[in-house]
């Protein structure tokens, strides 16, 4: 017996794919298809999702767009595979991003004039702005087919997720999973807080010129120090360092050099200081002071360790700079000053003879490399510089930092402690 041919629908070559994701889209609202996948699934077991909650002040981006699509593939998956997946979503209402817009809206451009305005206001003006865009990011989410809960979703400014962390706070410490310790960030002086890495690197530029500084850090006849060095002289004997932040010079409690390297003592005549005599790394030599420079002596670095130098500046007398000691990983303040670590050398993986002079400017205020060196050596950390970014005493005093670099280029130039000033590009 003969069967008729299948009927097939004609397929019209001109399709409309957003038209057919929003009729795919209508289907799964019109049949709760979200929620059954969730409560036809058997109770005990469940795989749960809290998204990493976005901020609603600002509108979504594409970027946004991306970032939810990753967040749903493994949910979805663990749905097919049968798990029980309820996903939370979810609203973070904290943070430096709803701040600033507020700030903007307010007309106020510091953390003194939020204070003026009134913190208690400021924050209530926080808590609305937050919300300013859910619309838009509810929109783009149901338009992007991303399946989450965002009906009952979690608010980070909520006493209950307040609380909640709070909680698990103290559970960490009735488990003795805590401890206090420090750590280097990125500094706002502006906002006087500090900011994530990864608000930082949002303004990071390329090309910017900075100065560039070789200084003499001069050795004191009659100390103890390698024979190499020849201070018996009576010759003007300096370690040179380079460094292109001259506002942390106040801050320097220590010069880095490299274990592996020879570093040479090096006789020149200079047009302002007459004869002198500079340690710097072998192979920068011609690169640093010239042909015509004569090496007296050539020795490792090691024998460099532990030689005590003048301090550019006596920081830890200016009214603001309050010492501290590095003492087996921690801070402790000093009975007196007589207690405070000479200025002297150490050792450093950090030092390279690519270029500079072989000799780096410690200064554990400032970076994450001085500050583990800061506190591997016992180091003094030394801040001189305000929350608002201004620096404490010296040719700089009360000026921005960045603004004191010429200032305290010129102190030092007058000094005869600068070798070499020059102006270099970088990020």
């Amino acid at each position: 017996m003969a069967t008729a041919a299948p009927k097939f629908e004609a397929v019209s070559s001109r399709v409309s794919f957003p038209e057919q994701e929003e009729r795919v889209l209508a289907f799964w609202k019109q049949h709760d298809i979200f929620k059954r996948t969730v409560e036809e699934r058997p109770e005990d077991n469940v795989f749960s999702f809290f998204e990493g909650p976005p901020t609603a002040n600002g509108n979504p981006g594409i970027h946004h767009v991306l970032a939810r699509v990753f967040k749903d593939l493994i949910p979805r998956y663990r749905t097919m595979r049968g798990y029980r997946v309820p996903r939370k979503g979810g609203w973070d209402t904290h943070g430096l991003p709803v701040e600033l817009e507020v700030e903007r809206a307010l007309g106020l451009n510091s953390k003194q004039a939020i204070e003026e305005y009134g913190v208690e206001e400021f924050n209530r003006q926080c808590r609305e702005s937050v919300f300013k865009y859910v619309s838009e990011w509810e929109r783009m989410t149901d338009r992007i087919g991303f399946w989450v809960d965002m009906q009952d979703a979690y608010v980070t400014y909520s006493p209950n997720y307040v609380e909640s962390c709070w909680w698990i706070f103290k559970r960490l410490w009735d488990t003795n999973l805590v401890f206090r310790d420090f750590r280097v960030t990125p500094h706002c002086p502006r906002c006087q807080t500090s900011l994530s890495s990864h608000e930082i690197a949002q303004g990071y530029k390329d090309d910017i010129p900075d100065p560039g500084v070789t200084l003499r850090f001069r050795l004191p006849a009659g100390s103890e120090a390698p024979a190499a060095l020849h201070l018996d002289d009576d010759v003007p004997t300096s370690l040179l360092a380079w460094t292109t932040t001259p506002w942390t010079l106040s801050g320097n409690v220590a010069l880095a050099v490299s274990r592996n390297a020879t570093y040479a003592l090096v006789e020149r005549e200079d047009a302002h200081n007459g004869r002198e005599r500079i340690v710097v790394a072998e192979a920068l030599v011609r690169a640093v002071a010239g042909d015509e420079a004569t090496v007296v002596e050539t020795l490792p670095g090691t024998a460099l360790l532990g030689l005590e130098y003048e301090p550019l500046y006596e920081s830890v007398g200016w009214e603001g700079v309050d010492p501290l000691m590095f003492v087996e990983g921690r801070t402790q303040r000093p009975k007196s000053n007589d207690d405070l670590p000479r200025r002297h050398v150490i050792a450093s993986d950090h030092v390279t003879t690519d270029e500079g002079t072989g000799i780096l400017h410690v200064a554990p205020a400032f970076g994450e490399d001085d500050y583990a060196m800061g506190r591997a050596e016992g180091l003094m950390f030394l801040q001189p510089v305000r929350l608002d970014g201004t620096l404490v005493g010296g040719p700089g005093d009360g000026l921005f930092a960045k603004v004191a670099d010429e200032p305290i280029t010129q102190d030092l130039r007058e000094r005869g402690l600068l070798f070499r000033s020059e102006r270099i590009r970088h990020t």
